[in-house]
């Protein structure tokens, strides 16, 4: 039983910071804009692709360096993918009224995901297996993998320069401030449209370091699973309060962990049902999220 219990906490650790990595993407661009990326999740598992194709073509080179070189250029991809979206399918609806945006996300959702389709192919791709030595241990009856450690010290190291950045720099704060009144940003000297071509590289870039998890993790990658853990981080974001950098965070690693306490002693068939019966009964006793008042107090 202590064994379970203590497995399906690292499970959920590491699958919280991958969810809390795609969270961010979420989270920055509604802090800014009040809009929701709904292709974040597609741009998050093109980053996937992209450190597979790394991977191959670096097979038979030292793991590291390859996995390196992957999440680089994944990430650096990924980054100039989001500023295009951002100039292709939000920039021209900025002052549309508020369906306009979410047509068009959702719109280029379906763009990437079929884009995704005709240059990799219907199929699952797989994968290469141990890419980081396949080394485990053992703690308290459970086994930690190589894998699932470097997931969970990668992520927290990411989140916490992100969080760093955003509270300790000077761009970080023409961020927060742009967040906070667009009009008054401006009035200070602040070029609002960096910030937000910023936010539509850096969150996208993070959330395909979590898509190339993803694919590590799970050993696969198709073109319509962006759907489905765009969907997961999306609730991660709602659930720590939306907007909410460190809410993102938490709420993340909460559902992750959630989701693995769930399968582990339910039924991995519910894991889904219980994911939304947490959001709603959270949401019910806190409307904003977990770390949401100050989105509160904006809108």
């Amino acid at each position: 039983m202590l064994g379970t219990l203590v497995q399906q906490l690292v499970n959920g650790l590491a699958v919280g910071g991958i969810y809390a990595l795609i969270a961010l993407g979420y989270t920055m661009v509604y802090g800014v804009l009040r809009q929701i990326n709904f292709a974040h999740g597609d741009l998050c598992i093109l980053g996937a692709y992209i450190g597979l194709m790394v991977l191959r073509a670096f097979r038979g080179h030292s793991s590291i360096v390859a996995v390196a070189l992957a999440f680089v250029v994944a990430a650096s991809v990924v980054a100039v993918a989001g500023l295009l979206l951002e100039r292709v399918a939000y920039r021209p609806l900025r002052k549309a009224n508020k369906l306009a945006p979410v047509v068009s996300a959702l719109g280029a959702s379906l763009v990437i995901e079929n884009g995704l389709m005709l240059l990799w192919g219907p199929q699952i791709m797989v994968f290469p297996e141990h890419i980081l030595g396949g080394s485990s241990w053992h703690f308290l009856g459970a086994a930690i993998t190589s894998l699932q450690l470097a997931i969970i010290c990668g992520s927290a190291l990411l989140m916490a320069a992100l969080y760093g950045f955003v509270h300790h720099t000077r761009f970080g704060t023409a961020m927060r401030a742009a967040a906070s009144d667009q009009d008054a940003a401006r009035l200070m000297g602040i070029d609002v449209n960096k910030v937000i071509i910023a936010v539509f590289m850096l969150g996208p870039a993070i959330g395909a370091v979590g898509g190339l998890f993803v694919g590590l993790y799970y050993r696969q990658v198709y073109f319509t699973m962006g759907w489905t853990y765009g969907l997961n981080a999306f609730i991660a974001a709602i659930l720590g309060g939306i907007g909410n950098i460190p809410g993102a965070m938490l709420g993340g690693v909460i559902l992750g962990l959630f989701s693995a306490l769930a399968a582990g002693f339910i039924s991995s068939s519910w894991q889904q049902a219980i994911t939304f019966a947490l959001l709603i009964g959270i949401l019910l006793l806190r409307p904003t999220g977990l770390l949401g008042e100050r989105v509160a107090e904006k809108v």
